[in-house]
């Protein structure tokens, strides 16, 4: 047997090898074009540039235009992307799971964010994350993102002509949760305008935030406020279940920037007082998510969520599922349904060849009876054209006869106006053009015509001469046969 939803995939386009990698964070875009040559990946092409436009704020043609320009002066032709949303667009929060069936913890935790977050479940695009305490407890970390966001981020990509096969978070990706041993660590990855923190154990992901206004302009650059970014830490650590806070070991700054290097080195006293190693992670690994990665890769989010994407494996997801129209089909008539859609067919065709059936014997009647009456209609239809043939005023309106009566009797009787031609024109549009003895006689004149309730929209063409004046008037015609 035939499996409908199987056979969709055949027909569903898919990324080839090679996919580009985008990673938006303020206006910073950066970027990595990957090939996948079986067991290794090949980067093609890597850069990083600034908007001008925010992609949420501005035109979607115009910040897509923007995208696309810039992805031309680097010679990107490849319309597949994964996409890595800023992480100040999360909300995010922690619950912990009860004792109950496996089949019931969706609904669970849809209720949670129903309560717990400041946004109904249908204006979000939600994601979670499940992990263990050290003591044997059960977490997840729901997170949020704006579905409006997700959907204008969607429609400037298509206007910049790409077409995103994902939408997930840089840090998730570059520090793995679902890998980890019981030892849990906090990642940190300074960006343009924040600083994102990421805490996961237990093989899942138990708290996601960004630490904002961590940059002090000086000058013409930026300072690092590092005991800021400590006290967060502090603070972040404190709030944390014991179960939690008990399994982080290790905390990884990720990135090659001074941002990053400076972060790495101010904290270590930090750390060392909370008993955490300190790790600064500046490269690849030699294997991410086990495909190959060059050597001495630069850690980069945009590049990392495209090598997952290539590899298969899953993470946060946000991007809202399409659902062709052969995906449609197969969902309404799967399961024992397409007999009966067969059933339903079949009789829709019998009552349409039954109307079609009466329709006929109908005609039948009428072409009956039409047959008998077909030689007398003929010859009354000769008797009229006849009628209308010799009949000198023959006019069903007697429209020209009320026309020239109206403006016979508009005209003054002792002859100070008088017509030349008059004009009959369609669509019931009257030219009259005729001499009077003057203006005033002439103004007279129209203004009796215009009393007329047949007429309207009376208007002098033009005037010539004194005494005698010639004129040309015309105007509309609403009486008999004026239609």
């Amino acid at each position: 047997m035939i499996d409908l939803k199987q056979l969709d995939k055949l027909f569903q386009r898919q990324p080839g090898s090679s996919l580009l990698g985008l990673s938006f964070d303020g206006s910073r875009l950066e970027g990595a074009l990957v090939r996948r040559t079986n067991g290794s990946v090949e980067i093609k092409k890597t850069f990083a540039v600034s908007l001008s436009l925010d992609p949420l704020t501005a035109e979607v043609e115009l910040a897509g235009r923007e995208i696309r320009n810039q992805l031309d002066a680097e010679q990107i032709r490849e319309r597949w992307c994964a996409v890595c949303l800023p992480l100040n667009w999360a909300l995010t929060l922690t619950v912990k799971l009860p004792e109950i069936p496996e089949e019931d913890v969706a609904d669970f935790l849809q209720i949670e964010a129903e309560r717990g977050l400041p946004y109904s479940p249908d204006e979000l695009m939600l994601a979670h994350s499940r992990f263990i305490g050290a003591n044997g407890e059960k977490f997840a970390t729901l997170v949020g993102i704006p579905r409006e966001h997700v959907t204008r981020l969607e429609a400037v990509l298509q206007a910049a002509q790409l077409r995103p096969v994902t939408f997930s978070l840089g840090l998730t990706a570059l520090q793995r949760a679902d890998v980890e041993s019981g030892d849990g660590t906090l990642a940190l990855l300074p960006g343009e305008a924040n600083v994102a923190m990421q805490i996961s154990c237990g093989g899942g992901v138990a708290n996601l935030r960004t630490f904002d206004g961590v940059f002090e302009q000086v000058g013409a650059g930026r300072e690092l406020q590092v005991e800021q970014i400590t006290r967060e830490l502090r603070i972040t650590l404190g709030q944390l279940p014991h179960e939690v806070r008990d399994a982080i070991k290790r905390v990884r700054v990720f990135g090659r920037s001074e941002a990053a290097q400076e972060l790495a080195e101010e904290l270590r006293g930090a750390a060392d007082s909370w008993g955490l190693k300190i790790e600064h992670v500046r490269d690849h690994a030699a294997e991410e998510f086990g495909v190959k990665v060059p050597g001495g890769t630069a850690v980069s989010s945009a590049l990392t969520v495209a090598v997952r994407r290539l590899a298969g494996v899953e993470g946060f997801e946000f991007l809202p599922p399409k659902i062709s129209e052969w995906q449609k089909l197969t969902e309404r008539y799967s399961s024992g349904k397409l007999a009966y859609a067969g059933m339903g067919a079949g009789a829709v065709a019998l009552s349409v060849m039954l109307a079609f059936f009466i329709q006929q014997i109908v005609l039948w009647h009428w072409q009956s009876k039409w047959s008998h009456m077909e030689k007398r209609v003929g010859e009354l239809t000769q008797m009229r054209d006849q009628i209308r043939r010799y009949r000198p005023w023959y006019d069903e309106s007697v429209r020209t006869l009320s026309i020239l009566k109206r403006v016979t009797e508009a005209f003054p009787q002792d002859g100070a106006v008088s017509a030349k031609t008059i004009e009959l024109r369609e669509p019931a549009r009257v030219t009259c053009s005729g001499t009077a003895r003057s203006r005033d006689v002439l103004f007279k004149t129209l203004d009796k015509l215009r009393e007329a309730k047949e007429v309207s929209d009376v208007h002098i063409e033009n005037t010539r001469g004194n005494t005698p004046l010639e004129f040309t008037f015309n105007f509309q015609w609403n009486g008999p046969g004026g239609q």
